[in-house]
């Protein structure tokens, strides 16, 4: 019996890491981290650590798959639905190693926030300067996504704290779109001179992200349902609280897409850009917390148009507060169960990554697959999915001539000099038939 009792518990304290298998998507999702604490946003540097952020304060780092035990930075936050939220690295990183935090913090009696710019070293960060501060927050709708645009300029998504009239007014910073410069500056081309709001009349934004040709797409969480995907303009009011959903109110911008009366809850959100899931390369993801799944949206975004969109993995993870491409091209995405929301498993809260179903890297993995090879020289395998790979074709090294055999030979019976050994092997060197170190 106590042999049993000590089976059990060792075998207890193992991660059974355990993929699950969707093969009608080509895709299975595999637990890369667990036991962790309500994260919030991930990152990677140049060198593929990677930085995420607990609400609790706590950010930690993942190197070669392991977790650190400790986090690397611990802040006194504060706020239930605020805390330790975005994290950004500067679109510099390799020289100045620059890494932004949203945090919310009490301020005597008000809960405010702010986004502080830090500097790393050997996996330890110092405060540098705050860029922002004293944006409203509250126990509810404190926005907290931030993410470097593909024009260099660090943008920020605010809540309006619970109070609608505050995000339509455009001398507060809650219910925006903020646009900085990574010192905290103002861009001269903010369409508010002067000021680093970029768009406003936002209920509480919490992803956003720019598709390939530089299209800006934000989510936002609605009232009772009516959560809203729009296209960010600069300088338009996104009209909350005077319409929701599919109104249409003159000087207001209606979303491209709203859930009607479904409550998403949408978090972080993602253009893939990988090339490790074709079929779902140039799609947007979305997290969703109250509708527990990944969503899946196909734009056409010069048409204004959304030409499809699909719930992924409904109920199988819970609550889901980011999603972002990794850069081995994978997708992964975080959950928020323990956040007094949800209901956690026993290795909540995860980070999970999805991978094709039946991985093809090579020309061989691609003909073992029964894929389509095109007689060519050299031959070529296509998935169906568009992925192209082409037979590396092995060119035999030259052969060693006879002649320098017979010096090798002839050394070693004291018929030819030392110098002709050498000049062989020299010939052997010049022809790339052998390599010296």
């Amino acid at each position: 019996m106590k042999e049993i009792l000590f089976v059990i518990v060792i075998f207890s304290s193992i991660p059974f890491v355990l993929a699950q298998e969707y093969p009608e998507l080509g895709v299975k999702v595999e637990t890369f981290a667990e036991n962790l604490d309500i994260p919030w946003s991930i990152v990677w540097d140049p060198d593929g650590t990677i930085f995420f952020t607990e609400r609790n304060g706590s950010i930690r780092t993942i190197q070669d798959g392991i977790v650190s035990e400790k986090p690397i930075l611990s802040l006194d936050v504060s706020g239930f639905e605020g805390g330790l939220l975005g994290i950004a690295l500067d679109p510099n990183y390799s020289e100045n190693h620059y890494i932004y935090l949203y945090y919310s913090y009490q301020n005597f009696l008000f809960t405010e926030n702010k986004v502080v710019r830090y500097v790393e070293s050997n996996l330890t960060l110092s405060k540098d300067k705050v860029l922002i501060d004293k944006i409203p927050g509250g126990p509810i709708h404190d926005g907290g996504r931030i993410q470097f645009g593909p024009d260099g300029k660090l943008y920020i998504t605010t809540g309006e704290t619970g109070n609608p009239d505050l995000a339509q007014q455009v001398t507060s910073f809650a219910g925006k779109i903020l646009r900085i410069n990574s010192d905290g500056s103002v861009p001269e081309d903010n369409p508010f001179s002067g000021s680093p709001i970029y768009s406003y009349g936002h209920r509480n934004p919490q992803g956003l992200d720019w598709d390939e040709s530089g299209n800006l797409v934000a989510t936002e969480h609605g009232p009772s349902g009516h959560d809203e995907i729009n296209v960010i303009v600069p300088g338009a009011n996104y009209g909350w609280p005077d319409i929701i959903g599919s109104e249409k109110m003159e000087g207001l911008v209606t979303p491209i897409m709203n859930t009607g009366v479904e409550t998403w809850a949408p978090s972080g959100a993602e253009f893939y850009d990988g090339n490790k899931i074709p079929q779902w390369t140039g799609k947007f993801f979305v997290a969703t917390l109250r509708g527990n799944h990944l969503h899946m949206i196909d734009f056409n975004l010069d048409k204004n148009k959304v030409l499809s969109h699909q719930k992924l993995f409904t109920g199988d993870f819970g609550r889901l507060r980011d999603v972002a491409t990794g850069p081995d091209g994978y997708i992964y995405f975080l959950t928020s169960n323990r956040d007094g929301r949800g209901s956690p498993e026993i290795s909540d809260d995860r980070i999970l990554r999805i991978v094709p179903l039946n991985e093809i890297n090579s020309f061989e993995d691609c003909v073992t697959a029964g894929n389509l090879v095109m007689e060519s020289y050299p031959r070529q395998c296509r998935t169906t999915y568009g992925q192209s790979f082409v037979e590396e074709i092995q060119i035999p090294k030259q052969k060693i001539p006879e002649w320098v055999r017979n010096i090798f030979v002839w050394y070693t019976q004291d018929q030819v000099s030392e110098d002709e050994l050498l000049n062989a092997i020299k010939f052997l060197v010049q022809q790339d038939i052998i390599k010296l170190d």
